[in-house]
């Protein structure tokens, strides 16, 4: 199998934790730990996040006033440079010596015309208090929002368009190469309006979006997304957040949808989302080959709450990878 794994920036520094060059050695290797075993029976494609990464460096270099502080496309190809190194290091320590890996320099376009621009979303940093939260914001013109009970710096986040080394990359994979890349989401690179000449973008492109878009563009056979959340939570960032774990039943009696499974609620999302407009690709599991519902016109058979739920959770992006059925 062909399979992607994404590590949250948050699974290679835990939240609240220091972020010491140790810390992050210490994650990545419990993480090499867990996709050992993957990458001695598959094809295994890494991307990670570098949310907290990339925030360090721009506060690094923000205390170094002797010249403008590097901007963020720079500073997130310096990201995974360094996270690439860990992780190649770590995982080849407990894979055979001749098993080849590499880590790519991945840019990724965005659109200058993306609306996110003038939206920011995406946290970048340490976390705060909220006092001295808006004590930075005004010191150094950041825009900031809550992250759960704490408080971080944001910055625009638009859509991945296209990655740019999809081609050695994949002929990395097809070699036997463990490869890492589109790393942070990617290098955020747009083209100057009216031209073809590339340039960087003041941004930071979501991870989980960019390694979608990598897992369709590579024909994946899995997307897996790992991070340092416990678990799906109802009342996120609230009094009432509460962990979905053997409470499902009880959460679908609760919004009168007694009966509902997540057999039911999984083939409902897609269903939604083929409603929707949006292709689907169908992968065959197991080399059990399956039909796709391409070219029909499906039937929604679903009470209004499960599409509304279905909607505002799975139908943010337009884009889709191998695996969403």
């Amino acid at each position: 199998m062909r399979i992607v794994v994404a590590l949250g920036g948050n699974a290679l520094l835990k939240r609240g934790e220091p972020m010491t060059a140790g810390h992050q050695r210490a994650n990545v290797r419990v993480a090499a730990q867990a996709l050992a075993g993957v990458a001695a029976q598959h094809e295994l494609v890494i991307s990670h996040g570098n949310g907290p990464q990339v925030g360090l460096l721009a506060l690094q270099g923000e205390a170094y006033k002797d010249v403008e502080a590097y901007p963020l496309d720079v500073l997130g190809a310096e990201t995974q440079g360094m996270i690439g190194y860990l992780v190649e290091q770590e995982l080849g320590n407990l894979l055979p010596f001749e098993r080849p890996f590499a880590s790519i320099l991945t840019m990724v376009e965005v659109d200058p015309a993306d609306p996110a621009f003038a939206d920011p979303t995406k946290f970048i940093g340490p976390v705060y208090e909220r006092e001295e939260a808006e004590r930075l914001a005004a010191d150094k013109g950041w825009a900031i929002k809550q992250d759960g009970d704490k408080w971080r710096r944001v910055v625009a986040s638009p859509e991945p368009r296209q990655i740019f080394q999809i081609k050695p990359i994949r002929w990395l994979l097809e070699r036997g190469a463990v490869v890492v890349c589109t790393g942070g989401g990617g290098i955020p690179t747009m083209y100057e309006p009216g031209t073809k000449r590339l340039i960087g973008a003041e941004v930071v492109v979501d991870k989980d979006r960019a390694s979608a878009l990598l897992a369709e563009q590579l024909e994946a056979d899995l997307f897996v997304m790992a991070t340092d959340v416990e678990a799906v939570f109802t009342g996120w960032g609230t009094p009432q957040q509460a962990a979905i774990s053997v409470a499902f039943g009880r959460l679908m009696r609760a919004i009168g949808l007694e009966g509902v499974t997540h057999h039911v609620l999984r083939h409902t999302g897609a269903s939604a989302m083929v409603a929707a407009g949006i292709s689907l690709r169908v992968v065959p599991v197991s080399g059990v080959p399956i039909s796709t519902s391409s070219g029909r016109s499906p039937s929604v058979s679903t009470s209004p709450s499960v599409s509304t739920i279905i909607r505002s959770s799975t139908l943010r992006s337009s884009r889709t990878f191998p695996g969403q059925r």
